[in-house]
């Protein structure tokens, strides 16, 4: 069997996306994106059970899903706090030094997922989910 093209075009399609967040966000650079991109997958993995964030990492491209299993302590007590403020400063507090991210990151980093994920099986997926963990993936209000 070949190498599925989601491998094979992996790099292709991370680069792209974090241009996406970057331009979403109104950040500088990919680097920036990177660490808000990482920054809002660990806050929602942080909340999922581990069968749930199993579940979930199944529909993200293969580069995201690999950033958002990355270093995974499975033992690290799960959070239980689904308010959007809490979530954003979590956010920000990754690599705090080089963290750029704006109010909205949360927001904007779904905004883009949802252009780079199979509409379907996303959809099946968060319907599996809690109410909390589906609403960080709805579309914000323009």
């Amino acid at each position: 069997m070949p190498v599925p093209m989601e491998y094979r075009l992996a790099s292709q399609d991370f680069d792209r996306f974090l241009g996406e967040v970057a331009q979403e966000t109104g950040l500088a650079t990919r680097n920036q994106a990177y660490t808000t991109t990482q920054g809002v997958l660990l806050c929602f993995r942080r909340r999922l059970s581990t069968g749930e964030a199993i579940a979930f990492a199944q529909v993200l491209p293969a580069m995201l899903r690999a950033l958002f299993v990355m270093d995974w302590d499975a033992r690290e007590p799960r959070t239980e706090n689904w308010d959007r403020d809490l979530m954003t400063a979590e956010v920000k507090q990754l690599r705090l030094d080089h963290n750029f991210s704006p109010d909205t990151a949360i927001e904007n980093v779904a905004d883009v997922l949802r252009r780079h994920v199979d509409a379907a099986a996303f959809a099946r997926c968060l319907a599996t989910l809690p109410a909390e963990a589906r609403d960080v993936w709805s579309p914000s209000i323009p």
